[in-house]
């Protein structure tokens, strides 16, 4: 059974929830995203982290690789009315190019693999993420490439280590250390909308705790959210 077969057509709460539970700060730093966004915003986050399972969970890669043929599909549909996905509800109404998005998903299957380097982690991502971008800017008013890249190779290091981590460092035994300072060391800064800001913030102030896949202290996390709110 498939993920939108297990859900109520309607029911995009369930999906949100699985994307909450990797950021249980955001119930803290939502506050500063708009009211009007936030609906989109909790629908488009769930949506990314849908992908990101597919492409990085699991040790057989051919569970993930039918998931993102079915969201192909299924971001096809969007473009033209039809929706199967619950998460739909929210998300197809948008002036999104979604069958333009939808034909960049495949390149995700690289992305199951270890990369070379930091510049071969980021390029596995670089088509996803520029769509995801010129998306968001239709959603959220502003983006950028870079900020999205970053918040998912946080993403990859704090839910799925076990090749998240370059070659170039695998030879230490701080190896994923030295990957979220690689990482840090490089942070984009752009102007971006309240949810991408408050995303990147969270997910280079779980960097810099040396715990990527620890929730933040409320403080932490609240401090952090302002910022990125900011821009």
């Amino acid at each position: 059974m498939s993920d939108h077969d297990a859900h109520p057509a309607g029911d995009a709460a369930a999906f949100v929830a699985k994307w909450r539970g990797a950021w249980p700060e955001w119930a803290l730093v939502e506050r500063f995203v708009p009211a009007s966004q936030r609906e989109v915003v909790d629908a488009w986050q769930a949506l990314q982290f849908e992908w990101q399972e597919a492409a990085w969970r699991g040790d057989d890669a051919r569970p993930g690789e039918a998931k993102l043929r079915w969201w192909v599909d299924e971001l096809a549909g969007w473009s033209k009315g039809i929706r199967r996905h619950p998460l739909g509800a929210v998300l197809q109404k948008q002036p999104v190019a979604w069958e333009k998005l939808a034909q960049t998903l495949p390149s995700l299957l690289a992305a199951r693999f270890r990369p070379r380097d930091a510049a071969e982690a980021r390029e596995q991502l670089q088509r996803v993420a520029r769509a995801i971008a010129q998306s968001e800017r239709v959603l959220l008013d502003r983006s950028d490439t870079e900020a999205v890249i970053a918040c998912w190779l946080h993403a990859r290091l704090a839910r799925h280590p076990g090749d998240a981590v370059p070659t170039e460092f695998t030879s230490h035994d701080d190896a994923a250390a030295r990957w979220s300072r690689a990482l840090l060391a490089h942070w984009p800064s752009a102007r971006l909308s309240p949810s991408r800001g408050i995303a990147l913030s969270l997910a280079r102030a779980r960097l810099a705790s040396g715990r990527p896949d620890a929730p933040l202290s409320p403080w932490s996390a609240l401090w952090a959210g302002w910022r990125g709110a900011r821009g």
